[in-house]
């Protein structure tokens, strides 16, 4: 994806909600059918016109980003510590049938799911992910943190999250330089318009980097409003049900954040009787995002669980 999330002068703010509607629309469906017209409609646009709209702003058609997200979803589920039987990964991305599953997924990654090298792409992606954000005197930092290995001494608890409504701004080449940062200037200053901005403040990265190329990773900013906030333009809001997260705290540079979370997931998960709910790990800021700077970062790494089945 790469809409240049930090000039909105050649965009229209109404295109770019509309467009975000209908991205929220096709991640929350993508085990079922997403047709043209059916996703147009939920950004209020004529089929041809959402057509054309779409592929300016998100770089891809509308039929590639469902096909692209659909098998990164796989991936995701793939990559569980105890990862479904293929056929149940189909169904849960949208295939209609375990055939059209393995063409599609040989079609993009050269081989059937059934011999795909798993650990072997993470690794590529990974690298490709550090030499991203990292120079070469730093990226060592974000080298994968092993099984059972806690050199920060972090601890894990379980709460329960109440039901949240989440204004957000979406970042959607999130690594490239400058764009978050920018992104939660915008929406610290649409908060302090508001007399809101010292709620609570979360990140949402939606997509892998070990799975997910970086110039296509997707990042939300976002702050918890009440119902009756008025949203426009930009600003989205996305409605989170009560979920139960597992919970630790992260205070240093972001290298501190990405081990705590391959701790959660390589560590504490496989061990803690839950697995990764529907939703990716986000983070909880203490305090207004980037009050530190960027070297230092105080917030609460979540990774939504449920209780393991069997």
């Amino acid at each position: 994806m790469r809409i240049p999330s930090d000039d909105r002068r050649g965009t229209s703010a109404d295109y770019l909600q509309r467009i975000n509607r209908a991205l929220d629309h096709v991640l929350q469906h993508l085990d079922g059918p997403l047709p043209l017209a059916d996703v147009a409609a939920i950004a209020c646009f004529s089929p041809h016109h959402f057509h054309r709209v779409f592929r300016a702003l998100v770089g891809e058609t509308l039929l590639q980003f469902v096909k692209r997200c659909r098998l990164e979803r796989a991936l995701t589920l793939m990559s569980r510590p105890s990862p479904p039987p293929l056929i149940e990964v189909a169904m849960a991305c949208g295939f209609a049938s375990p055939s059209d599953f393995s063409r599609a997924f040989k079609q993009r990654y050269g081989t059937a799911p059934s011999a795909f090298d798993l650990e072997a792409f993470r690794r590529d992606r990974r690298e490709e992910w550090q030499n991203a954000v990292a120079d070469p005197g730093h990226r060592h930092l974000l080298d994968r943190l092993p099984p059972g290995a806690n050199p920060d001494g972090f601890v894990a608890d379980v709460r329960l999250l109440p039901r949240r409504r989440v204004a957000y701004i979406r970042v959607l080449n999130s690594f490239q330089a400058g764009l978050v940062p920018a992104a939660i200037g915008r929406l610290v200053a649409w908060a302090e318009a508001r007399g809101i901005a010292d709620g609570q403040w979360l990140g949402y990265m939606w997509d892998d980097p070990e799975l997910v190329a970086p110039e296509q990773c997707r990042y939300d900013v976002g702050l918890v409003v009440e119902d009756d906030v008025m949203v426009g333009g930009e600003v989205g809001a996305l409605t989170f049900p009560a979920m139960t997260v597992a919970h630790v705290e992260v205070r240093g540079p972001i290298d501190v954040e990405v081990r705590a979370i391959e701790w959660l997931y390589r560590t504490w998960l496989p061990s803690s009787g839950y697995v990764p709910a529907e939703h990716p790990a986000f983070e909880s800021w203490i305090g207004r995002p980037l009050a530190h700077g960027m070297t230092h970062f105080e917030i609460d790494a979540q990774l939504p669980i449920e209780p393991a089945r069997g």
